[in-house]
């Protein structure tokens, strides 16, 4: 079994997407701000009703560049522990 870890957090106020690229920020605030990724990846998990994302294919894409291996840990993760 996956070990589901619970963390609490409280939002960032810059933590909204712009149109349907996603969350554009900087790297850097991604690595320097505790808990920014995690944050935005359960915000749009909890987004979609726990009903329609039972038995769900989620696809994660990326560019390949600097942090996309580490996001994408995180990604997969927070979907598997949803």
């Amino acid at each position: 079994p996956i070990p589901v870890l619970t963390v609490q957090t409280a939002p960032y106020e810059d933590q909204r997407p712009t149109g349907g690229g996603g969350l554009r920020r900087p790297t850097a605030l991604f690595e320097s701000q505790r808990n920014y990724l995690p944050n935005f990846v359960q915000s749009l998990l909890s987004s979609v009703d726990l009903r329609d994302r039972q038995g769900c294919t989620m696809v994660v894409g990326s560019d390949g560049r600097y942090f996309s291996k580490t996001a994408i840990e995180v990604v997969v993760q927070m979907a598997a522990a949803n």
